[in-house]
């Protein structure tokens, strides 16, 4: 059982463990030596907990044996974007910056995931502040993409993609502010979910852009998706940005049919685009004939048109960034890194004329979003990703990076806040992970998961994991 044990869902692990025929104690160890092994290469900790993983193991053993269940993640490692606070251990942030920098006070977050009595495992690598670049200038090396180490693991949350599809672990959690989670999942072969605005809280972790920062899962299943977001979601008095509601049994919701579920796609979006390959919207076309074929009604919708998201995205992402790191840039702009300080920068020219246009804009294309597409449809299956995972050498000194075009449409649901999972469905020809991406009617994470788990079923590749160590060059 133990060369098999990194392949076993949260579901499946759990299983065992309730059962005895597991420990956590063994999971956690089995881990910890995987990673030992595999991330030398990857990069994709900043920080392994080896000692206090292996304490909370043993804590979780003793209180399965003595019949005390926290839920779906008790005794399952897990790993956090190194954004969020764990008290007594470094928050960097992966920046100079944050050296030395060590949390008082756990994240939400991490809190809820240790009353939950999952195991932590540590930290993972990210662009610096969550914005940056995969860059070579900051205090820790850039993860790889265990597809091929000539190719990034996209990002913000690198280390998360790359762990995941390596198979150090199953659950992580990461920060998506205009596709941070998607996109390192859909680059990977993962599947990442940005739930819906306010669903799962930041306290505790680095901000960014408030207003479109997004707390979410990074996972290899559907239903390891599923299970963390019901451990994570949820209200939170210190967060005032968290909606309060009822949390969903989302594990228990996964099993329900589609049948009868009303369908919409976008092809104006992709379809035309030179950028798209053509395997990603012949892959969009057969998981829309997979859920035709289970009874769900597909219909073709034209949304509010792409641009107007991206630019409207971009300009309260720039504004907030700013003033999120404007004393630091004042202070001490040499010690950001070259990729962060030339995009966070250019914050500092957005007048408040067009910071208040675009959110006047983000109000109405919720609206039309809502009219065109949720109104009549339960969720909207779109595009993720146009192309494969970008190549080390596309990223020069200075950014942008010449030539190389922003593939992601993920910043469209970050601007609305509905709920948006990337989902993998195979391989381009060059062998690297492609996917799609479904979108629901907020906070209605489980239709959004339910669909998912049934295209999962039909189209997944769980099976299949990258070499190790990662390939040099076009992988086969």
């Amino acid at each position: 059982m133990a060369d098999a044990l990194h392949e076993l869902s949260v579901a499946e692990a759990g299983a065992l463990l309730r059962s005895g025929e597991l420990t956590s104690a063994e999971l956690t160890r089995h881990a910890l030596d995987r990673i030992a092994l595999l991330d030398p290469a990857l990069h994709a900790f900043i920080l392994v907990t080896r000692d206090s993983a292996l304490e909370r193991a043993v804590e979780a053993d003793r209180e399965l044996r003595a019949g005390i269940d926290r839920g779906p993640l008790h005794g399952i490692p897990y790993a956090l974007k190194d954004i969020f606070d764990v008290a007594g251990v470094p928050t960097t942030n992966a920046s100079r910056l944050c050296a030395g920098t060590v949390a008082e006070a756990d994240s939400t977050v991490e809190r809820r995931l240790r009353d939950g009595g999952a195991v932590g495992l540590g930290k993972l690598n990210t662009f610096e502040f969550a914005v940056g670049g995969p860059s070579f200038d900051l205090p820790f090396p850039p993860a790889r993409n265990p597809w091929s180490e000539d190719h990034v693991p996209s990002g913000s949350s690198s280390g998360s993609g790359a762990a995941v599809a390596a198979g150090l672990l199953r659950v992580t959690v990461g920060s998506d502010t205009s596709g941070s989670t998607r996109g390192p999942a859909f680059h990977c072969g993962a599947v990442g979910l940005k739930p819906t605005y306010g669903l799962v809280s930041g306290h505790g972790a680095r901000t960014l852009s408030p207003t479109l920062d997004h707390f979410g899962p990074l996972t290899w299943t559907v239903a390891d998706a599923a299970a963390t977001l019901r451990v994570i979601a949820g209200h939170d008095p210190a967060d005032p940005r968290t909606a309060d509601r009822r949390v969903p049994d989302y594990p228990r919701e996964l099993g329900r049919e589609v049948t009868g579920l009303r369908v919409a796609h976008s092809p104006g979006w992709y379809a035309e685009d030179p950028l798209t390959l053509p395997e990603i919207t012949l892959g969009i076309k057969r998981a829309l004939g997979v859920l035709e074929g289970l009874g769900a009604h597909v219909e073709e919708v034209t949304p509010p048109p792409y641009d107007v998201f991206n630019a409207c995205g971009r300009i309260i992402f720039a504004a907030e960034a700013f003033a999120a790191h404007e004393a630091e840039l004042r202070r001490r702009p040499r010690s950001f890194g070259r990729y962060t300080y030339q995009r966070v920068m250019p914050g500092a020219g957005v007048a408040a004329a067009d910071l208040l246009r675009a959110r006047e804009v983000r109000r109405w294309l919720r609206r039309r979003l809502d009219a065109t597409v949720f109104d009549r449809h339960d969720v909207l299956v779109t595009v993720c990703g146009q192309t494969t995972a970008a190549r080390w050498s596309d990223f020069p000194e200075d950014w942008p990076p010449p030539g190389l075009v922003n593939d992601m449409q993920t910043i469209p649901f970050s601007v609305t806040g509905h709920p948006a999972l990337s989902l993998p469905i195979g391989f381009a020809a060059n062998g690297l992970p492609i996917g799609l991406q479904i979108v629901g009617r907020a906070f209605d994470e489980a239709t959004v998961l339910r669909v998912a788990a049934a295209l999962e079923a039909e189209l997944g590749q769980r099976h299949r994991r990258p070499p190790s160590p990662p390939t040099t060059g076009t992988v086969s």
